[in-house]
């Protein structure tokens, strides 16, 4: 089994209800068993022993599962851009700009929303294709 496979597997049963409820049947117990240990310090270093190396290892299985799903997201985005005949071509490689490249980007759709915005309060102006060919020309 590869590692994201074990990863996948993982998050899928850690996110279950079932999951859940184990665990505070887990915490119920170690609460009761409190006055058995006196309340020492072995008994609380159980607990704290284990959520932390609960958490720290989750804390990878998460970034592992989010990568991974924002990987199959970009590529779903990048095939519903490449199918759409519309849509610019010049968004399918937004990974590779850097931050000021994104931000203007940005800043030109942002002009685009507040123009379609008003087009639609006032009359028709260039079909949103047009405006698309502009910003591909201004760049």
């Amino acid at each position: 089994m590869k590692f994201a496979q074990f990863c996948q597997w993982l998050a899928n049963r850690s996110g279950k209800p079932s999951t859940f409820l184990i665990a505070v049947v887990l915490i119920g117990l170690w609460a009761i068993s409190g006055p058995w240990f006196h309340y020492n310090d072995t008994w609380q270093l159980i607990i704290n022993t284990s959520t932390t190396i609960v958490t720290f290892l989750m804390v990878f299985l998460i970034q592992n599962t989010q990568n991974r799903d924002n990987d199959i997201i970009h590529v779903k985005l990048d095939e519903l851009i490449r199918a759409t005949k519309s849509a610019q071509r010049s968004v399918l490689d937004l990974e590779d700009m850097d931050s000021k490249e994104l931000r203007a980007l940005r800043r030109e759709y942002r002009a685009m929303a507040e123009n379609c915005g008003q087009a639609d309060l006032q009359e028709p102006s260039a079909p949103e294709d047009e405006q698309r060919e502009n910003i591909d020309q201004q760049r």
